[in-house]
């Protein structure tokens, strides 16, 4: 299976502090059965993360691919950022500031989570007409879906893929998040379920739990293809 959403990269964001805790969630990671995972720290967060694309940036992710090998962890590291869109997306965008997943055309865009499903649907468009093709992380967390779980289908239709979260699924956010993502799994509107994971206390890269969850509530092959199918897809640029 492959996590195309992971906060695994250390000391750049709120997810792992440190090469160990990374390490210790890519074991989580395996043992659930992810052989590729895509690292996704926050990116262009105002006053809080950057993370634009840099020599150090990448560093970061080669010594991070270099100690999963050396400590013999069977997990494929991939780069990538989760973009947070704001109103000068495509000034950075255009500087090279952005990282999609794998160097592929798709890129993992996070909206506020207050936003209205009219400048969701604009932010959304901003993004297509860049020639990226933009993954909507966790569209189930954002307060106008959580609000009309039926709304999300118009980030479809403005050109986005939706990738839920594992957590989502398996009612760690609470009831309301997870109606919201079982709407959009029941009508047939998800593309990919991640981990967004953080560490490896909480919100985990542990795809066991939520795989078993969709094949008893929805069936075994939309779980192959919501983390195995479509993740490998868009990160060996394929059409999903």
């Amino acid at each position: 299976m492959t996590d195309i959403h992971c906060h695994i990269l250390p000391g750049v964001d709120d997810g792992s502090g440190a090469l160990s805790d990374s390490l210790e969630m890519a074991r989580i990671a395996a043992a659930s059965g992810i052989s590729s995972i895509v690292a996704t720290p926050h990116c262009n967060i105002p006053g809080l993360c950057k993370n634009y694309r840099s020599e150090k940036l990448i560093s970061n992710f080669n010594e991070l691919h270099d100690a999963l090998e050396r400590n013999l962890i069977p997990v494929d590291l991939y780069y990538g950022q989760e973009v947070f869109f704001t109103d000068d997306f495509e000034k950075h965008f255009e500087h090279g500031d952005f990282l999609t997943l794998n160097g592929s055309r798709y890129m993992l865009v996070e909206l506020d989570f207050e936003i209205s499903e009219e400048e969701a649907i604009k932010s959304i468009n901003r993004v297509a007409s860049t020639g990226v093709v933009p993954v909507a992380a966790h569209p189930e967390r954002y307060g106008f879906i959580v609000e009309r779980p039926d709304r999300a289908v118009q980030l479809c239709r403005a050109g986005a893929l939706l990738q839920l979260n594992r957590s989502s699924i398996v009612g760690e956010f609470g009831q309301r998040i997870y109606s919201a993502a079982k709407y959009i799994l029941d009508n047939g509107l998800a593309d990919a379920v991640a981990s967004d994971a953080h560490s490896q206390y909480s919100r985990i890269p542990d795809f066991s739990d939520v795989h078993e969850a969709i094949c008893e509530n929805w069936s075994y092959d939309y779980a192959d293809i919501l983390l195995k199918i479509n993740p490998t897809k868009i990160i060996k640029n394929e059409t999903v």
